[in-house]
């Protein structure tokens, strides 16, 4: 059975990644989308667990899992006992970062290899930032997010807009 890890933050999963997901789901016979918790990245939007909830809530897809990691991505494939990576490609920035990570990643576990999925041209633009900005200034977004999970993007910023703003009064 090949089985495929779709690493990354999802906060939140957009449009985009599921475009990614679907894909890889056909090409595989089994795609484990896992959040990654990246030692640069502080926090985020939402828990890990929280994304994983956002994600289930999302989709199903039948040979697809998800899980949460805070090993190297290339140690939770062997953890796994997966040889590959999917990675979605937007644009030419992309294929240079992430062929440079495939080469690390290939250091770390050298039976792994890193197959990229480019993105549909819909959503080359798109990413989880982006779509928290436009949420920010209560942009529709139709367009970037499942709809299952719309308010609840939108909800998460309002909670942390008045945290903010209640943190200001003080």
């Amino acid at each position: 059975m090949k089985t495929a890890i779709y690493p990354g933050s999802f906060d939140p999963i957009t449009l985009g990644h599921i475009n990614i997901i679907k894909r890889a789901a056909q090409a595989f016979d089994k795609v484990i989308v896992c959040v990654m918790v990246n030692s640069k990245k502080n926090g985020g939007l939402f828990t890990p667990e929280e994304r994983i909830a956002l994600m289930r809530k999302s989709m199903n897809v039948e040979n697809v899992e998800f899980d949460v990691s805070y090993d190297l991505v290339a140690e939770y494939a062997k953890a796994k006992g997966s040889r590959v990576l999917v990675k979605g490609l937007r644009v030419v920035s992309d294929f240079e970062q992430e062929v440079q990570m495939a080469m690390i990643n290939s250091k770390v576990n050298p039976e792994l290899d890193t197959v990229f999925f480019p993105s549909d041209e819909k959503y080359t633009y798109l990413s989880s930032t982006v779509v928290k900005e436009l949420a920010r200034y209560h942009a529709n977004l139709d367009e970037f997010l499942p709809r299952e999970i719309i308010e609840d993007v939108k909800n998460k910023l309002e909670l942390r807009s008045d945290d903010c703003d209640g943190s200001r009064q003080h």
